[in-house]
């Protein structure tokens, strides 16, 4: 496409400089025919001049604008599928909305860049040669005047359009940051409505528009200049030729018709540097845009797959082990997220955590899955070190419940079979059925096919924690981690989805993370987190006769419980 694109562009540019060579015959020797059969035949030769350009701007406007929608469409998905890879740290870091923003403002902004304005570019850069060549043939003197003017034009419109460059990038900073407060505001209607704070919310996205326009207004204030000055010095540098030249007509040095031949050259010559100079612009404000994304594609995974992984053992067994293990969020160095934290799961076994809040219970769930790489020790899923393994391979040994359900706007089949994108119609159904899905999707308007608002808004807290359980149950994989799997269930959904969590876990290495320690009381152990560190280990029994930590907790648990 891109050589049809350069063949179109090629054949309409030298068809354009034939006109003005055309012109001079017709004048210098058309009006001389008596029968006129001359100027007819140069009219004739005009049309099928002009149906060569027609032909060749058409296919040159569908090759260009094909392959700007091609080169954003692939830069779209280049840059998704870096983000995708990035870790969890960068994100805490980074506003996703701002992210969103670069993905599709910043892509559309290079569209044009990527298609029609080189196109215009290459195509103008053609003509200007083309032209001078041309000048240069018809008249050295007239050439020699235009040669010296578009130095110093071009010069400084190239300086002034490096400022282009920096006002579209605070243009499309503002535009992201005005974009990004949008989207976290809706993203909590429910909450915003709640508190009244709609007026305050729409005047201050009020003001972040309001510098988006004020960033915009400059660049585009700074590329009108930039245009008019170029159309205006390359207006008056034809004219000075023109006049120039209409003095050697009267003198006898030009004909009439070389005159016009070149002042038509001239004229195109003209166009050309003013349309490269509005080019210009237009690429230094793409280049604002690329910069963003540049920045974006820059930075680097910092959890990647090995050069050479470690094979997991296959088939897997799901024993665990962290052995002195040390870590601290990245955006939290200072603060030890898990101290010196020691202790191993075997096969099959049922293991739950428990502790305060920030105890550092998710976080064994996040280096589990190599979401962080741990300061210090070693964490190994079946004798291999995670970071050693292959992340898709590491992964694929979990079944995760989070705390925080994720559920998007799709169908419920496609919601539970999220991590298993090739499952079967059925499997998806007895999934549900073991999770205790079935009976309330069996009450949406088309059951399995209903689609979901975004975030699964349109559910209740307990329907998307069964579907998440669902999704885990149709994954099957070796280990469940579940993270306060049950905690928005009511109490006899509560009951029935525990007993599908416990025929899950039949045979299965599961890490079950929760606060009520009324439904952990069955593990085979529980461990015992406080700030980062494991004080206590043991049965359900054997905790309560410690006194420690854990007795505290099932004392105030039970006599709330009691007294409700």
């Amino acid at each position: 496409m891109l050589a049809v694109a350069f063949v179109a562009l090629v054949v309409s540019a030298l068809a354009t400089l034939v006109i003005p060579m055309a012109v001079r015959r017709m004048i210098d020797f058309g009006f001389g025919q008596s029968d006129g059969a001359f100027i007819g035949n140069y009219f004739v030769m005009l049309i099928v001049v002009g149906s060569v350009l027609a032909i060749a701007a058409a296919t040159r406007f569908y090759a260009v604008n094909w392959l700007g929608e091609r080169v954003v469409a692939d830069l779209r998905k280049d840059v998704f599928e870096h983000m995708a890879r990035l870790s969890p740290a960068f994100y805490e870091q980074t506003h996703s909305a701002e992210v969103m923003s670069r993905l599709t403002a910043d892509t559309t902004q290079l569209k044009a860049a990527a298609g029609s304005v080189m196109s215009q570019a290459l195509r103008n850069a053609i003509l200007l040669v083309g032209a001078l060549i041309m000048m240069l043939i018809t008249s050295v003197k007239l050439s020699l005047m235009v040669l010296l003017a578009i130095p110093a034009i071009m010069i400084p419109l190239m300086l002034y359009g490096r400022s282009i460059r920096a006002l579209s990038r605070r243009a499309q900073d503002s535009l992201a940051e005005a974009s990004s407060y949008a989207a976290e505001n809706l993203a909590a209607v429910r909450t915003m409505q709640a508190f009244g704070t709609e007026g305050a919310v729409v005047t201050r996205f009020d003001g972040a528009a309001e510098g988006a326009f004020e960033a915009a207004r400059a660049r585009m204030r700074a590329r009108s200049v930039l245009t008019g000055a170029a159309m205006f010095l390359m207006v008056t540098s034809v004219v000075g030729v023109l006049w120039y030249g209409a003095t050697a007509v009267v003198a006898g040095e030009m004909t009439g018709g070389r005159l016009g031949q070149f002042v038509l050259y001239a004229v195109f010559a003209a166009t050309a540097v003013a349309s490269l100079a509005e080019v210009w612009g237009e690429i230094q404000q793409a280049a604002g845009a690329a910069e963003r994304l540049a920045e974006l594609l820059a930075v680097e995974p910092q959890i990647v797959t090995p050069a050479l992984p470690l094979a997991l053992p296959s088939p897997a067994a799901g024993r665990i082990a962290f052995e002195g293990v040390r870590f601290s969020y990245p955006t939290r160095p200072q603060e030890r997220a898990l101290d010196d934290v020691s202790f191993e799961v075997e096969a099959g076994e049922t293991v739950a955590i428990v502790g305060p809040s920030g105890a550092g219970k998710s976080t064994l769930f996040s280096l589990l899955l190599r979401f962080y790489d741990y300061d210090a020790g070693s964490v190994r899923l079946d004798s291999v070190p995670v970071e050693r393994a292959a992340l898709a391979d590491l992964r694929a040994r979990f079944a995760l419940v989070p705390q925080e359900v994720a559920l998007f706007a799709d169908t419920v089949a496609a919601n539970i079979a999220y991590g298993t994108p090739m499952a079967s119609r059925e499997a998806i159904e007895r999934a549900a059925q073991v999770a205790m899905v079935t009976p309330f999707v069996n009450e949406l308007p088309d059951g399995f096919d209903t689609l979901l608002g975004e975030r699964g808004v349109s559910l209740s807290g307990g329907q998307r924690q069964r579907l998440a359980i669902a999704r885990a149950v149709l994954r099957d994989a070796p280990v469940l981690l579940l993270d306060e799997a049950t905690s928005a269930l009511d109490a006899q959904n509560e009951r029935l989805v525990q007993e599908a969590l416990d025929a899950l876990m039949a045979n299965r290495t599961t890490l079950v993370i929760a606060h009520r320690l009324a439904t952990v009381q069955s593990a085979d152990r529980i461990i015992v987190m406080d700030e980062g560190r494991i004080v206590d280990s043991g049965t359900h029994a054997e905790l309560v006769r410690h006194g420690g930590l854990y007795s505290r907790l099932a004392d105030m648990q039970f006599t709330a419980d009691a007294a409700e």
